[in-house]
């Protein structure tokens, strides 16, 4: 039995190989050419219904748009070639509803202008688009959360510049990611006002055409969609569309962050954490014995190109006069990427994080490499009110000297100083110099995140 070929692709956006790794099928879909062309139609409809209720065409003849624009009966190869041609594919498109609609086709996309309708499906696309985002952001922080009561008190090396510095625990470390997703999360919400309106003001943004019924339409088009209202025209004035894939950005840089964090912990000297074991995920095809944290490497990816995507967004809101001669065409490209990045992102974050393995006695062996010196300071500032803070770090200083070049831990060295041994015992040494003792705010401070919004347990 014969298969057919697949039809080529050639980003992983669309590939049969690689989009359920940098992207999700649901995503996929809001972004699709036939998603686009439905938002268009619904925008068109929506806009003769809002004509007719403000007395601009007959009722009938809206009746008639919203019944016989039909996206099944569309001849696709004439929309792409016509669109080629154009430039655009709102004329063309409108060619075919014209001709669908019959006597009503004259007052489709009356008043309009091309920029107006594609300008408001992709503000239509964008909001399911976020819908999305912000469901799998709470998923997560629900999953970081229940990380950080986990892991409130384990303790673990903290590091500064990839250098063991101080302990910290795990569930510090976890909190500090769900607060920049809480953050993010706030930024969703106030996002959407401020991008979420519609877009339709006519050739060149007066509504001239229109006469004195162009904002009384512009209104009822914006709640026919549920859309807010503009205060002016923004056909020229991309801040809104530049805020969303920026935020995009932001959400995806601390996804990458993570991620770094994750693949560093993963790895074979450090071993405390690991993504979910999956038979075959992450497998070599020459060393059976390697696990790679795949997850961590697509969300790292993924937030690199939607970085990039960002910028070029700032790039196209400088436009010229009162509509665009090219700018307007890059966020074609950089708005739907961006939000399949971003929905693959959170996906493998989800799945990383949900099934997060975390290696508890690993890291308090880790704690323990650097024989008590990781808690020099907790010695250092214990000794100080008895001897001063500077003879305090000088005589901690040199203990810490005889640990690197002798061996030993920094218990011991420290029991041979005098200058500490007048002041503790080894009881009291041996205290100072448990890592686990010396956590400073670290618990308390994963009780604060996680009383700062509320939470689902």
């Amino acid at each position: 039995m014969s298969r057919s070929i697949p039809a080529p692709t050639t980003t992983v956006i669309d590939s049969l190989l690689f989009r359920d790794a940098f992207g999700t099928p649901a995503m996929r879909a809001i972004f699709s050419d036939h998603a686009l062309i439905r938002r268009f139609i619904e925008v068109e409809i929506a806009l003769a219904k809002a004509e007719a209720a403000c007395g601009v065409i007959p009722a009938d003849a809206a009746e008639q748009i919203a019944a016989r624009c039909d996206f099944e009966a569309l001849d696709f190869d004439l929309l792409r070639q016509e669109t080629d041609t154009v430039g655009y594919p709102i004329l063309p498109l409108v060619h075919q509803l014209v001709k669908q609609c019959g006597e009503a086709g004259r007052y489709v996309h009356w008043g309009a202008t091309t920029q107006d309708i594609m300008d408001t499906a992709n503000v239509l696309q964008i909001r399911a688009g976020l819908d999305l985002v912000a469901a799998d952001v709470d998923a997560l922080r629900t999953i970081l959360a229940d990380l950080s009561r986990r892991h409130r008190d384990t303790p673990m090396a903290g590091r500064t510049h990839l250098q063991q510095a101080l302990p910290v625990t795990f569930g510090y470390k976890t909190a500090i990611w769900l607060a920049a997703l809480d953050r993010h999360a706030e930024r969703l919400a106030q996002v959407r006002p401020r991008v979420l309106v519609g877009s339709f003001a006519g050739a060149a943004g007066t509504l001239a055409s229109l006469g004195e019924h162009g904002l009384p339409v512009q209104e009822a088009l914006c709640r026919e969609l549920g859309l807010g209202l503009p205060v002016s025209t923004w056909h020229v004035a991309r801040d809104g569309f530049a805020e969303v894939v920026n935020l995009l950005a932001l959400l995806t840089g601390s996804l990458g962050k993570i991620a770094l964090d994750v693949m560093i912990m993963a790895s074979t000297e450090f071993a405390e954490v690991y993504e979910p074991f999956v038979t075959g995920r992450g497998a070599s095809s020459t060393m059976p014995q390697k696990r790679n944290p795949i997850s961590s490497e697509l969300m790292l990816a993924a937030a690199k190109g939607v970085r990039q995507q960002a910028g070029l967004m700032l790039d196209a809101m400088v436009q010229d006069f009162e509509r665009a001669t090219g700018p307007w065409h890059a966020e074609w490209l950089a708005i739907p990427e961006s939000f399949v990045l971003t929905a693959g992102a959170l996906h493998q974050a989800k799945f990383a994080l949900g099934g997060l393995i975390v290696d508890e006695a690993q890291m308090r062996r880790n704690l323990g490499i650097s024989r008590g010196l990781i808690v020099a300071e907790a010695a250092m500032m214990a000794l100080a009110p008895h001897t001063g803070r500077s003879q305090a770090h000088d005589l901690v200083y040199a203990a810490c000297r005889v640990v690197n070049e002798q061996g030993g831990t920094l218990a011991e060295a420290l029991a041979d100083v005098p200058g500490v041994t007048a002041h503790f015992d080894r009881a009291a040494i041996d205290h100072l110099t448990d890592p686990a003792n010396y956590l400073g705010a670290a618990p308390q401070m994963v009780d604060r995140v996680l009383a700062a919004v509320p939470r689902r347990r």
